[in-house]
């Protein structure tokens, strides 16, 4: 059942995804080549646990070990934070951060360059989260889950990328997994009608090749099938009379 949300609980949403966007700009800055992702790992929990009120959403859920998902290069999501995994000059890292707060739930992902990163990888990143803008563009009050997706496809599409396809946003809110899937793939005026009150993640997840992913054998780690660089960009978004209102920005 989709559940909807009040201008109150946006608000509290809202002030959760605040301290979720500057657990991002404190992670950007600290990444780095040599630095692991369990160091990262630590600092974005010191980070989020500072706020009154504030857990990360991730840790324990499902299991899953870390504080944030931290995948590198052809890993798309889940990457589990290691002392082992040192990340590179060259390389891109996608962080994934859920935040709790005061009770409610948010999730971002950003993905990273770390020192100089090739052409094609830079275009990587910069379609993904230029799909991403152009499918929040399209989660207004009157259209459709499949509108959302469309727009993502499109702009992925038309760079030659692939999207994948197995993995979806979703609803978020009151827990991190609600009700209802949002694909980043699609038809427009399919699916859901979009109504005031949803609060959606919206993450598109681009491969340079094929849409087709694996999970590792850790149980967690999903990766691209042929081992080509992926690339993750979310926002938690809240459909609203004014257009839609996003909930992890600094000025949410």
């Amino acid at each position: 059942m989709i559940q909807l949300k009040s201008a109150r609980e946006i608000d509290t949403m809202a002030r959760g995804g605040r301290i979720l966007a500057a657990t991002h700009a404190v992670v950007k800055n600290a990444l780095r080549p040599g630095i692991s992702t369990l160091a990262l790992d630590k600092i974005a929990e010191e980070f989020i646990r500072s706020h009154d009120g504030a857990v990360p959403a991730f840790k324990g859920l499902y299991g899953f070990s870390g504080a944030v998902c931290l995948s590198i290069n052809e890993e798309v999501v889940h990457g589990i934070p290691s002392a082992k995994r040192i990340v590179r000059d060259g390389d891109i890292l996608s962080v994934d951060i859920g935040v709790k707060y005061d009770g409610m739930y948010t999730d971002a992902a950003k993905t990273h360059a770390v020192g100089t990163i090739s052409a094609e990888h830079q275009r990587l990143l910069d379609v993904t989260e230029a799909s991403l803008k152009v499918a929040i563009a399209a989660a207004v009050l009157g259209n459709h889950i499949g509108d959302i997706g469309h727009a993502c496809q499109t702009v992925v599409e038309a760079a030659g990328f692939s999207v994948v396809r197995e993995l979806v946003g979703h609803g978020v809110g009151f827990v991190l997994h609600e009700e209802i899937q949002v694909p980043n793939y699609g038809k427009p005026k399919r699916g859901t009608k979009l109504m005031a009150g949803m609060t959606l993640a919206i993450e598109p997840m681009v491969n340079i090749g094929t849409s087709a992913i694996r999970t590792l054998s850790d149980k967690w780690t999903i990766v691209s099938a042929d081992a080509k660089w992926s690339a993750h960009f979310e926002h938690t978004v809240a459909i609203t009379a004014n257009g839609p209102r996003i909930l992890t920005n600094l000025d949410s």
